[in-house]
């Protein structure tokens, strides 16, 4: 696969080995945005370099605080802003290319995006019912007007909305805010996808609510066989459903791997400034973790670097020299950092 191998000449995608062959990946996705006049020479980083691969029936976690890029990507692979430079390869077919609407409404079929807000991205004015069918009438043109009613009944049972007949004639008012978001991923799987980007799905959803939704994510993998991209700022959620962690800081993915392997073992000082922030009832209030101290990121032009360096208590020369890329630290767990240490390293001085 041309990702595969243009990926390896870069170092290993942040999302997946690279002997496994990704639904989606993407190589060098970089997207900036003018800031200022139209002839502004000022450009806002807010995607730099990212290279990522999501492999079949898998849940990558893009984790990382409000600013980091991480709708932006979603919003690059979803087509909605088309990169300044580098590719996404889906299946293995570089997105340039596709042409024709036709085209373009296939992909939309096969990763469709579920949004952070469910109630703005259904329509007021309609029932349930719109929703589900306008999309399968898009993308399932096999079926005819009975066949989609059927098909609607049978997704809404998929995501746990039961009776089904009830929901359908529902409008996005009469439901609670969990039960829009289900409704969202109903939407997504009437399309018959392959991945779905799930864009802080969980976020705006009181607690109690949350659990119920990341089960449902698990289980639509687990049942359809669905890959899932899922955006958060939120690390504890990312480690309940993820296969792997992509910690994104200012555009760039700063670390990588296996999600138990970076929780346990996290290299990156952004990686380990999001686990302090992970409240620990059972800690004594004398080892709570001190405040986050120093600079917010710097992305509107900020040159070569490291853009964690004015918050980062382990910060030298280098850092404020060169951009650190990332690079393997322990087995198929990567970071982008200039002074943390390789286990892989350790482990071959002590053989």
């Amino acid at each position: 696969m041309a990702a595969t191998v243009r990926a390896g000449e870069r170092g290993r995608p942040a999302g997946q080995p690279l002997a496994e062959t990704p639904i989606l990946g993407t190589v060098g996705l970089t997207r900036h945005f003018r800031v200022g006049s139209p002839f502004s020479r000022q450009y806002l980083h807010a995607v730099d370099d990212v290279d990522l691969a999501i492999g079949q029936r898998q849940i990558v976690a893009l984790v990382g605080e409000s600013g980091s890029g991480k709708s932006t990507v979603a919003r690059l692979l979803a087509l909605i802003y088309r990169p300044t430079r580098g590719e996404i390869f889906f299946k293995g077919r570089p997105l340039s290319r596709l042409r024709s609407r036709r085209d373009v409404l296939e992909y939309h079929g096969r990763v469709p995006m579920v949004f952070q807000d469910p109630y703005s991205s259904l329509n007021p004015v309609y029932p349930v019912s719109h929703a589900l069918m306008r999309a399968l009438k898009l993308h399932r043109s096999d079926l005819d007007e009975r066949g989609r009613g059927v098909a609607a009944e049978d997704i809404l049972v998929s995501v746990g909305l039961t009776p089904p007949a009830t929901f359908l004639g529902k409008y996005p008012h009469e439901l609670s805010g969990g039960q829009r978001q289900r409704i969202g991923f109903a939407a997504a799987f009437a399309c018959r996808p392959e991945l779905i980007l799930a864009d802080e799905p969980v976020s705006m959803l009181d607690v109690s609510v949350r659990i119920g939704l990341l089960n449902l994510m698990a289980e639509l993998r687990q049942v359809k066989g669905v890959s899932i991209l899922y955006i958060t700022h939120d690390i504890a959620s990312a480690r309940y459903v993820a296969d792997r962690l992509l910690v994104m800081y200012a555009g760039h993915v700063v670390e990588s791997g296996p999600s138990e392997d970076v929780l346990a073992h996290p290299k990156h000082p952004y990686t380990q400034l999001l686990l302090s922030a992970v409240p620990d009832p059972r800690a004594p209030i004398a080892s709570m973790p001190a405040s986050d101290v120093g600079e917010p990121p710097r992305v509107i032009d900020p040159g070569e670097g490291c853009r964690f360096r004015w918050r980062c208590p382990y910060a030298i020369e280098v850092c404020s020299q060169v951009t650190p890329r990332l690079r393997e630290l322990r087995p198929d767990h990567t970071a982008a950092c200039h002074v943390a240490s390789s286990d892989l390293e350790t482990e071959a001085t002590q053989a």
